[in-house]
C-alpha cells in the first residue's frame, strides 16, 4: 500500500500535482452550470488558491496551463504537463469539483492512476482545506492504487510508492489521515479476502486470515465453531448449506470490546466461500464469479477490524457464517426441511438460496445470545439486487427510520451508494410453507425484498432494530471507476466504519 507523508512545505520533488477547481462551483456538482464564465474569470477552471511554500510564478504558470489546455475542473480531470530541465520536472493539474470530500476522493483516485509509474509525487494543498478533503484525498489514493494479482510476472505493476503531501500544519491533519489509511487498508483487506480464488479460500483458510489479523490486539477476542460444534448447537442452515463439500463449514465470532463502549453492535456477514448453486446448480457464466460470495463477511470482519484499530468506543459482535455450497452426495436437497438456530424451520426448494440460510442462524443466535442494541446484516444475497438498483447500489431494508437515515447517511459520507426498498407486508404470505414454519425460496418476484422478509422472521424481538443490506450488485466492479479498481471493492467496509464512528 502506498506511503502516505504529510509535510508542511513542498520541496524536492520531480513530480507536482496541483488542485484546480471550476470557476464557479455548482453545490454537489463537478462542474460550472454553463461554459467559461465572462470578465476577469473568463476560464473554466481555476488553481486553488495559495499553497504552502510555492512560488508565484508556478501558481501562475498553472493558471495559463489551465486556461490554455480548456479545464473545467471536474471532479478526476487530470492534465500532466511536462517541464524538461525544471524543478519540478511534471506537473500535474487534477480537479477536484465543488470541493466537497466526494470530489477529493475522486482527485485522489485520478491522481494515483496519472502517476503509477512514478517513484514518489508531491501533493500542494491549499492552506486550510477542510480535513474532510484530506481524507477523501487520502483514499482515493490508496483505494484506486489497489492490484490484486496472482502473477509470477508482474511487470505491469504500478511503481507508485510515496505519497507526500504539503498541507501547511501536518499536525492538525494527522488524525484524519490515519482514519482514511485505516479505512483504505481495511477496505483493501476486505477486496484481498473477496479477490482470493476459492482454490485457496475454503472456509478454514478464511478463518485463518481472520485470526491472524486480529492476533495481539487488545480487547479483540476470535471464537470460531468447527462443524461439529455447529450441528451439535444446532446451527441447522449453516451444516446443511456445508454439507455437500469437503471443505467444512465454520461459524466465526469476533468480538471488539472496549471498555468505555456504551452500545453492543452485531454485525452479520454471508461468507459463502464458493457457490455453485448446490444441487440447483448455476448456469457456467454465472459461476465464474462465485468467489465474490463472500463479500458480505469480509465486510463486517474487515470493518470490526478497523474499529478495533481506531479505538471506536462501540462494542461490536461481528459473526461470519462461512461454507461452500457444493454439489455432492452429501448436499442437502431441494425440499428439504432445514431445522434453524433456536427451532425455526425451512422448507428450501432453491439450494442456490443458500445464503438467507447460514445468516437466518447467525441473526437466531445473535437475539438469543448476545441482546445487542441494533442489529445489522450485509450479504451478497439476490441478483434481484442488480436488476432493481443496477450495478453500484446495495438494497437497505429496515423498519426503523432512524437507524435506515444514520446508516444511509455514513453510506452516502462514505461515497458508497444504497437505496431504501420497502418490506411490503402484503408478500409476508408468501414464505408460507405446508411442511416448515417458512418458505426460505418463495418465486412470486421481488427477490430482494423476500430475502428481506425471510431474515426479518429471525430478528425475534430485535425487529425494529435490525438493518439488512443486499449488496450482491456494488460487492464487484466490471472495471476501474474513481476509487474502485476492477475486481472486489469491498463494500461496505467504509460506510460500516463511518456509521460505527457515530454510534455512542
Amino acid at each position: 500500500m502506498l506511503a502516505i507523508r504529510l509535510v508542511a512545505e513542498p520541496a524536492g520533488f520531480d513530480t507536482l500535482v496541483l488542485p484546480i477547481r471550476p470557476a464557479d462551483p455548482q453545490p454537489g456538482g463537478d462542474a460550472p452550470a454553463a461554459g467559461p464564465q465572462q470578465g476577469d474569470e473568463d476560464r473554466s477552471a481555476t488553481v486553488a488558491p495559495h499553497r504552502p511554500g510555492l512560488p508565484g510564478e508556478l501558481v501562475a504558470e498553472a493558471t495559463a496551463l489551465v486556461d490554455a489546455a480548456a479545464l473545467t475542473g471536474r471532479a478526476g480531470e487530470t492534465e500532466l504537463f511536462h517541464r524538461p530541465l525544471r524543478e519540478p520536472g511534471r506537473l500535474l493539474l487534477v480537479g477536484v469539483g465543488d470541493g466537497a470530500e466526494a470530489g477529493w476522493r475522486s482527485a485522489g483516485a485520478a491522481v494515483a492512476r496519472a502517476v503509477a509509474r512514478e517513484t514518489s509525487v508531491t501533493i500542494a494543498l491549499p492552506d486550510g482545506v477542510a480535513p474532510a478533503a484530506v481524507r477523501g484525498l487520502v483514499e482515493g489514493l490508496l483505494l484506486a492504487s489497489y492490484r490484486f494479482r496472482m502473477a509470477q510476472h508482474t511487470d505491469d505493476a504500478p511503481t507508485l510508492a510515496e505519497v507526500v503531501v504539503a498541507v501547511g500544519d501536518p499536525a492538525g491533519y494527522a488524525d484524519v489521515v490515519e482514519t482514511a489509511v485505516t479505512t483504505a487498508r481495511m477496505t483493501r483487506f476486505a477486496r484481498d479476502l473477496t479477490n482470493t480464488p476459492s482454490s485457496l479460500k475454503s472456509p478454514a483458510w478464511f478463518v485463518d486470515q481472520i485470526v491472524a489479523a486480529a492476533e495481539g490486539v487488545e480487547h479483540l477476542t476470535v471464537r470460531v465453531r468447527e462443524p461439529d460444534e455447529l450441528a451439535a448447537e444446532g446451527f441447522g442452515g449453516i451444516v446443511a448449506v456445508g454439507g455437500g463439500s469437503a471443505q467444512g463449514p465454520r461459524l466465526v465470532e469476533l468480538s471488539w470490546q472496549p471498555p468505555a463502549a456504551r452500545t453492543h453492535v452485531v454485525l452479520v456477514g454471508k461468507g459463502i466461500t464458493f457457490d455453485t448453486g448446490g444441487i440447483s446448480i448455476k448456469p457456467k457464466d454465472a459461476l465464474k464469479l462465485m468467489r465474490k460470495d463472500m463479500g458480505g463477511a469480509a465486510a463486517v470482519l474487515a470493518a470490526t477490524l478497523g474499529a478495533a484499530a481506531l479505538g471506536l468506543p462501540v462494542r461490536i459482535t461481528t459473526l461470519a457464517p462461512l461454507a461452500e455450497n457444493m454439489v455432492s452426495g452429501s448436499a442437502f436437497r431441494p425440499g428439504d426441511v432445514i431445522r434453524h438456530y433456536g427451532g425455526i424451520t425451512s422448507e428450501t426448494t432453491n439450494s442456490d438460496a443458500e445464503g438467507r440460510l447460514v445468516l437466518a442462524d447467525a441473526l437466531a443466535y445473535a437475539v438469543r445470545e448476545l441482546s445487542p442494541d441494533y442489529l445489522i446484516d450485509l450479504a451478497t444475497l439476490t441478483g434481484a439486487n442488480a436488476v432493481a438498483l443496477g450495478k453500484r447500489t446495495g438494497a437497505l431494508f429496515s423498519e426503523n427510520d432512524e437507524l435506515a437515515g444514520s446508516v444511509l447517511a455514513a453510506i452516502a459520507e462514505a461515497g458508497e451508494y444504497a437505496w431504501r426498498m420497502p418490506l411490503t407486508p402484503d408478500y409476508v404470505e408468501y414464505l408460507g410453507s405446508e411442511l416448515a414454519d417458512l418458505h426460505s425460496a418463495p418465486t412470486q418476484g421481488a427477490g430482494s425484498t423476500l430475502a428481506a422478509l425471510y431474515l426479518r422472521e429471525f430478528t425475534g424481538d430485535l425487529r425494529d432494530r435490525w438493518l439488512h443490506i443486499d449488496m450482491s450488485a456494488p460487492s464487484w466492479a466490471e472495471g476501474d471507476h474513481r476509487e474502485l479498481t476492477r475486481g472486489a471493492t469491498g463494500w461496505g467496509v467504509r460506510s460500516l466504519l463511518r456509521w460505527l464512528a457515530t454510534v455512542d
